[in-house]
């Protein structure tokens, strides 16, 4: 049988924490539109995946990162659209700057045990919790299609 290859897309996540408050971002366009996420997307110019999560975080809601935690990373495997999204999931508690809307999302603060799973990826509910306890983590998430999961598997580091 012949192996199914997939287009492979390396993107960041930035998750800014405030005490017991995390914030999210409505996305307004393109993949993920209409639901609640951290802030990133792909390296531009030679950036390490930091620099690039940093500077994501600034496009999209204005604010300044002065120091990340790493968290590890998951591919989400989508096979409708035959592309992998290796996702390296990084943490921010110093920053700078009020959160602002931008084109593509609408910052809001959420409590760690008030966060918006129903309106998130489907996967969040699977790996989130061991980032808003802040672990280090590897997963591998399977989607058939953008709203059904095939399998998941997600160890702590």
């Amino acid at each position: 049988m012949k192996q199914k290859s997939y287009k492979r897309r390396v993107e960041t996540l930035m998750y800014l924490f405030d005490g017991d408050k995390v914030l999210l971002g409505l996305k307004k366009r393109r993949l993920g539109a209409g639901r609640w996420n951290g802030f990133g997307g792909g390296q531009e110019g030679g950036e390490t995946l930091e620099q690039a999560a940093i500077r994501e975080t600034k496009e999209e809601i204005g604010v300044d990162v002065q120091s990340t935690q790493y968290h590890g990373v998951i591919d989400f495997y989508l096979e409708h659209a035959g592309e992998i999204h290796e996702v390296h999931i990084f943490s921010a508690t110093q920053f700078s700057g009020e959160p602002c809307e931008s084109d593509e999302m609408t910052p809001q603060w959420f409590l760690k045990t008030a966060i918006p799973y129903a309106d998130m990826w489907p996967s969040d509910v699977h790996w989130m919790p061991y980032l808003l306890k802040g672990k280090t983590f590897r997963g591998t998430i399977n989607f058939t299609d953008y709203t059904t999961i095939q399998s998941v598997e997600i160890r702590e580091l």
